[in-house]
């Protein structure tokens, strides 16, 4: 990252931006920043964040000078750190949780008793007035704060158009409480849909003022829990590695130190079960370690002397010195978080649609407001007739149905998709869900079950299965290693129980050896056998070379000085992936098995599925290169994946589903979560948030045609508050039903 002025050559930098309150926002600053010379800016709304490449006699000054000139905050932001306590992101929606508490509670009395003629006691416009002001005052702020920054700067957003709308219903119901006939005791607002001129002294706003506000900042409050979660997945990555590691000082001592004061060149040591520190390379001893959630390698990567070593991975088997290669920034989890966090950034800020029809909406109103006010003074009827048809106008184009449009059509969306195990991130993601037409599945943990399993059982002429699988997981039973485990499970569930090994030993890097009810055991690679001058007949041979083929483990079993026994291991594909696959291509969406596993378990695991395009033995970084490749031939991606090496992916892809069963990183990374870990719920995603998006759209169609189609009418100086308020509750009843239909969304049987 630069931080300094560049000298012609191009030169990156990243920038928090303080401020935003819509995606127009982000637009506007991203506008200012690439009419600099040498410019090049993209800014990300959901994260706060703007990418800037400059060159020439640009400094990282001059861009942070400019995003003040525009309005908003901007400077270099602190590297991401481990979360401090719990309380830390709760502390941040805070105030806006405040603020839209207050609004219900005093609203919700002010529009009940202005639209219930009943309700209307003697003075109840004064306590209207009362329960209004704090709201129109203190829980509107932040929108009337937003509206001045944009004035300043010659802008107009939803911000604009909520905070004069409020505003302007608030100060006429002030005006009309004190200088008109709305004050008088015993006034009320019949029910009664009649059109007439009237000069409006005797007319008030309050529910509206207070309405609208409750209802934008539940939207808000909402919208602003999703943002939340946008830096989530970079504290997730950072937390996966190991807090603290014992180093080996120069005089023999084991010292415990965080991983934070690990040098380049330091040795130290992992007990079996801990995990890795840093990066490093193996200077003592020998094991087996669990690379998966980095590598989406199935099986376990055996160690040695010599042999490299990366951070945040698990020793699963022996006692191992390593000398520390890499730490802090340059490990290869510290470069995953930075790929996760380029990823995000990279991503087009999501306009959303109500922001991009205000761009327009806003100022139409605002001219036909200043309009109607014009003409109706030229044409003679007075100031406060004048007014009151100019303040109607901004009143009823401040749309209490759009603050509800997205937020109603969100939490239903979103709740049934909670219950059938699906998790909808933000608005934000439905758009993508509309355009992907390729999905890349991830292999290991996503369509496998990601862990080891006994698939097949392969016995020499005249040996018993049972006698096999007995012999074979008692010996294994006493290891640590996956395969072993694997092995181990495998016959307590065909056997129900095994038997204790008299005698046992762990061979590094080839098996195990014992004895077992008598018999000398041996359970590992075909190369133990060899070491004891044993080899495989014929057919075992053969069930060997087959199941390597198919990318699977072949473990070779032998006692009483003959080779008996041959098992295959692998990670088995989950009963529902071909089922999932299916309901995929019938979403119209071309499914891709993308794994840092090797071809042939890639190709195998293909064929059991039906996937056709396979992509094997892909680095975690390369991973990202393959999303974006697929996107730069114009495909619009979905990712599914479950690992730390997916993270990245996850974030890059137009549309990231993460397997709830997987790790923290992904999740987060994801724009939607599959809780159950069933393949099949990525197309229930998919058409629940289509479905979603689609209610969305035409709760937007109608909160705007509403307003629209009212326009006229309060340019006329007909429009009274009934209607006013009986068009502004109808569209927000029909915004609210029309979400409600999503709660009848199934899951495809």
């Amino acid at each position: 990252m630069s931080t300094g002025t560049s000298t012609g050559t191009d030169a990156e930098v990243e920038l928090a931006i303080g401020g935003m309150t819509c995606a127009s926002c982000a637009a506007r600053i991203e506008k200012k920043l690439n009419r600099m010379d040498g410019v090049t800016a993209t800014v990300n709304y959901a994260t706060e964040k703007a990418k800037v490449s400059y060159s020439g006699d640009v400094s990282v000054g001059d861009l942070i000078a400019t995003v003040e000139a525009t309005g908003y905050t901007a400077q270099e932001p602190a590297p991401p750190a481990p979360r401090t306590g719990p309380s830390e992101e709760a502390d941040e929606l805070r105030p806006l949780r405040e603020r839209l508490i207050t609004a219900v509670v005093l609203s919700v009395p002010v529009v009940a008793m202005a639209m219930v003629p009943a309700l209307q006691f003697e003075y109840w416009q004064w306590l209207s007035l009362t329960l209004a002001a704090p709201v129109v005052t203190y829980a509107a702020w932040p929108f009337h704060k937003a509206a001045f920054t944009n004035a300043r700067h010659g802008a107009a957003t939803m911000d604009t158009l909520i905070s004069v709308g409020t505003s302007a219903a608030f100060l006429w119901s002030l005006w009309a409480l004190f200088f008109g006939t709305a004050g008088t005791p015993g006034m009320t607002h019949p029910f009664e849909l009649t059109i007439e001129r009237t000069d409006g002294a005797g007319n008030i706003y309050l529910e509206a003022a207070a309405g609208v506000t409750a209802f934008i900042l539940a939207g808000r409050y909402f919208e602003a829990r999703a943002k939340r979660k946008a830096g989530a997945a970079l504290r997730a990555l950072l937390e996966l590695g190991a807090k603290d590691v014992t180093v080996l000082r120069a005089d023999g001592r084991e010292q415990t130190v965080p991983v934070a004061e690990l040098k380049t060149g330091d040795r130290f040591l992992v007990r079996p079960g801990e995990k890795i520190a840093t990066d490093g390379t193996v200077e003592e001893g020998s094991s087996a370690v669990d690379a998966s959630m980095l590598t989406g390698e199935s099986v376990p990567v055996e160690v040695g002397a010599g042999d490299p070593v990366t951070g945040a991975t698990i020793n699963v088997g022996g006692r191992l010195v390593v000398r520390a290669t890499r730490v802090g920034a340059d490990t290869q989890l510290a470069r995953m978080a930075r790929l996760v966090e380029d990823a995000q950034n990279g991503k087009a800020a999501a306009q959303r649609l109500a922001d991009r029809i205000s761009a327009v909406f806003v100022p139409v109103v605002i001219a036909l407001a200043l309009g109607t006010l014009g003409f109706w003074l030229g044409n003679g009827v007075g100031l406060t007739a004048a007014f009151t048809a100019a303040v109607a106008v901004l009143v009823i184009a401040c749309p209490c149905a759009l603050g509800l449009a997205t937020p109603t059509a969100l939490m239903v969306g979103t709740g049934r998709g909670a219950q059938l195990g699906i998790l909808i991130k933000g608005p934000e993601v439905l758009e993508s869900t509309r355009r992907v037409d390729t999905v890349v599945l991830d292999k290991t943990g996503t369509v496998t079950t990601g862990r080891m399993t006994l698939l097949a059982v392969h016995t020499a002429e005249g040996t018993d299965e049972a006698d096999a699988l007995r012999l074979a997981g008692a010996l294994e039973h006493s290891s640590e290693h996956p395969i072993a485990r694997a092995v181990a499970d495998g016959a307590l569930e065909k056997l129900g129980a095994l038997p204790a090994p008299e005698d046992f030993a762990n061979v590094p890097g080839l098996g195990v050896q014992g004895v077992v009810e008598g018999h000398a055991v041996l359970v590992g690679r075909e190369r133990l056998l060899a070491d004891w001058a044993m080899r495989l007949p014929e057919g075992l041979a053969g069930a060997r070379a087959a199941a390597e083929d198919a990318g699977r483990t072949a473990i070779a079993v032998a006692w009483d000085g003959e080779a008996r026994a041959v098992l295959e291991v692998a990670d088995a594909v989950k009963d529902t992936s071909a089922e999932a696959v299916r309901r995929l291509r019938a979403l119209g969406l071309t499914p891709i098995l993308l794994t840092g596993d090797n071809e042939a378990v890639a190709r195998s695991v293909a064929r059991e599925v039906g996937v056709e395009e396979v992509i094997a033995e892909v680095l975690p970084q390369d991973k990202v290169d393959v999303v974006k490749r697929l996107q730069a031939e114009g495909r619009s991606v979905a990712m599914v994946g479950d690992g730390v090496n997916d993270a990245a992916a996850l974030a890059q892809a137009d549309l990231g589903l993460a397997m709830g069963t997987g790790t923290d990183a992904a999740i987060e990374a994801g724009d939607l979560t599959l809780v159950r870990g069933d393949l099949r719920a990525a197309a229930d995603a998919i058409r629940l948030a289509r479905r979603t998006l689609g209610t969305i759209r035409s709760n937007l169609f109608w909160a705007f045609a509403y307003n629209v189609a009212a326009l006229p009418l309060a340019a006329s100086g007909l429009l009274t508050p009934m209607i006013a308020g009986a068009a502004m509750a109808f569209s927000s009843v029909f915004v609210v039903g029309n979400s409600l239909r999503l709660r009848t969304f199934r899951a495809a049987g």
